[in-house]
C-alpha cells in the first residue's frame, strides 16, 4: 500500500504542472496533467515522439470520461462494465481545445483536454485503471493525466523500475516509489476504438 507521503507528493506534483514517472496497471508510465499543453509538449520532448500522435489517459471513471468527450457510446460502457484487464478505450469527439496559431501561446482551459492528447480524427485514447494508486491518483486530482509509455519513442516500453533509462528518469519532476509496481501487468494495455454507430475495432489485442 502505498504511503500518505508518495500519494501526496505525486499528487503535488501533477497540480504544480509537473512530470510524474509512475507504475501504472500496465507499465511504467509518464504522467501529467491531460488539460496542459505546455507540459504535455514536455512529455513528448522527453520521449522524443512527434506531437502528431494522440497519447492515452486515465480517468478515474465513466463520469470523468463523459466530461471530456461528448458522447459515450453505449458499446463502451458495455465493456467497462464487464471488463477484467487493462483496456484503453479510442473514443470518438473528444472536447479538448484548439491547436494554437503560429507563434500563439497555448491555451489551457481544466474542462478541456489539452489538443496534443488527441488525434487528428478527433478521438482520445482513455483508460480507467485497476491499480488502486492511479485511480484515486486521478480521482483526487480531479481530472485526466496522461499515461504513456515511459521510454524514448521506438524503444520497449520498461515493465520494472530498473528497466527505465536514465534519461528518462532525468528528465520528470517526481518519481513514484518503484514499490508500487508490484501487481501490474508489464504489458501494455489491449486498444479497442468505438465509433457512436456501435462500430468496434480492434487496435491492439
Amino acid at each position: 500500500m502505498e504511503t500518505k507521503e508518495t500519494f501526496e507528493s505525486a499528487l503535488s506534483a501533477l497540480r504544480s504542472g509537473g512530470i510524474i514517472l509512475y507504475p501504472t496497471d500496465t507499465v511504467w508510465g509518464l504522467g501529467c496533467d491531460a488539460t496542459d499543453p505546455v507540459t504535455v509538449d514536455r512529455i513528448y520532448a522527453l520521449k522524443k515522439r512527434s506531437d502528431s500522435k494522440s497519447l492515452v489517459l486515465l480517468a478515474s471513471d465513466l463520469d470523468m470520461v463523459a466530461r471530456y468527450v461528448r458522447e459515450i457510446p453505449e458499446m463502451a460502457v458495455q465493456l467497462v462494465e464487464v471488463n477484467d484487464k487493462p483496456m484503453t478505450i479510442i473514443y470518438p469527439g473528444a472536447i479538448a481545445s484548439d491547436r494554437p496559431a503560429a507563434g500563439a501561446a497555448p491555451v489551457r482551459d481544466r474542462r478541456l483536454l489539452a489538443y496534443n492528447t488527441v488525434a487528428e480524427d478527433g478521438s482520445v485514447g482513455i483508460r480507467i485503471p485497476m491499480m488502486d494508486f492511479c485511480r484515486d491518483l486521478v480521482k483526487r486530482f480531479g481530472r485526466p493525466i496522461v499515461s504513456t509509455s515511459a521510454n524514448i519513442s521506438g524503444e520497449p516500453a520498461p515493465g520494472t523500475f530498473p528497466e527505465i533509462s536514465d534519461a528518462i528518469k532525468s528528465g520528470v519532476d517526481h518519481i513514484v516509489d518503484p514499490a508500487l509496481e508490484k501487481g501490474a501487468t508489464g504489458r501494455s494495455s489491449s486498444i479497442i476504438k468505438i465509433g457512436l454507430d456501435a462500430t468496434v475495432e480492434i487496435i491492439r489485442k
